[in-house]
């Protein structure tokens, strides 16, 4: 059984600090300015700081929202249309770095996912497992929270856009994430208590400004590919992906908050996600993907897609983490909040 800490009410988070012009541009119209001239996309980095901040900034609109920005702004023209630019940039840059494979199917690129690498030196959880530091555990859950703070949120998005025996398998595993009808077991409010007991802050969105751009970028996948019909099937991919790997790497950082001695809602919320996404990954892989593409067979490119750009980001984000730790300095941004 467990109990949630008692936590102040969730209020939205403040706009972060602009990273550039593009970034800037889209925080000045959120808070009524005039924002001048901007940047096109297409002159930004595609993974850089300042279009991953702004396209972050837009997709939050359909979250939480920031404080003191009017709520009907998500649905503003002039920001959609922004959004849509810098989209194009983001996903242009991904169909060109994980280029489609006519051969590949949805199995195989399931399959290689469950395949342990022989060397293992670039595995963020097993370098936490067997060398990270309790620092090193914070610096992670910091980075990890701009997702798990509303984890299972971007794919709920996919659902209306589902039938049958995906839509159904989709629901099962979404109801396990949300608790099963019980808040205190919502996977989201279990990663705020494995906060707590890091001595982290658990409000929402408090540690964008930490956040480097991989991290960002690994978050607005997720959101370019719910909020999007077109790419149904490459999210039911991002969902698969998410739910195989999850449960060996949850008993690796399970282990790893154990060793720093972390406290025991910092090891729950990993310990749960290793049976109940073992159960997961059956459901994701036999009913949500096959059921959609018994149903959609002409989807199975994106689902590929889905998986193969998943795992092209966290292996970018994976980079930059341990590049970080192996120097001994922190992978947050530089005078970004630790507590």
């Amino acid at each position: 059984m467990s109990t949630t800490r008692p936590r102040p009410p969730r209020r939205p988070p403040p706009l972060p600090v602009p990273r550039g012009p593009l970034s800037a541009s889209v925080t000045a119209l959120l808070r009524g300015s005039d924002p001048g001239d901007s940047p096109s996309p297409d002159r930004c980095s595609p993974y850089g700081d300042d279009l991953q901040l702004a396209l972050y900034v837009l997709y939050e609109l359909h979250y939480d929202g920031f404080r003191d920005v009017p709520d009907d702004l998500e649905w503003d023209g002039a920001l959609l249309a922004r959004r849509a630019a810098i989209e194009h940039r983001f996903l242009g840059a991904l169909r060109e770095d994980v280029p489609a494979d006519g051969a590949d199917t949805a199995v195989r690129a399931l399959d290689e996912l469950q395949t342990e690498p022989v060397d293992a030196s670039g595995s963020v959880s097993h370098f936490l497992r067997d060398l990270g530091s309790l620092g090193q555990l914070r610096d992670y859950a910091a980075l990890r929270s701009l997702y798990h703070l509303k984890e299972a949120d971007p794919h709920a998005w996919v659902i209306p856009r589902l039938h049958g025996r995906a839509k159904a398998g989709m629901v099962a595993v979404e109801f396990d994430e949300f608790g099963a009808g019980r808040a205190d077991e919502i996977h989201a409010e279990l990663f705020a208590d494995l906060m707590a007991d890091l001595e982290l802050n658990t409000a929402y969105g408090h540690y964008v400004d930490a956040a480097p751009a991989e991290m960002l970028a690994t978050v607005n996948l997720m959101s370019l590919l719910g909020l999007h019909r077109s790419l149904r099937g490459a999210l039911v991919g991002h969902f698969a992906t998410v739910e195989v790997t999850s449960s060996p790497a949850s008993r690796r950082l399970a282990e790893a908050m154990r060793r720093v001695g972390a406290g025991p809602a910092a090891v729950r919320f990993y310990t749960e996600h290793i049976e109940a996404d073992a159960v997961h990954e059956q459901v994701v892989r036999q009913d949500v993907v096959d059921g959609l593409l018994e149903e959609e067979p002409g989807l199975e490119a994106d689902v590929v897609f889905g998986i193969r750009a998943t795992t092209y980001l966290e292996d970018r984000l994976g980079a930059g983490l341990l590049a970080a730790w192996r120097t001994g300095s922190t992978a947050l941004r530089p005078a970004a909040p630790v507590g």
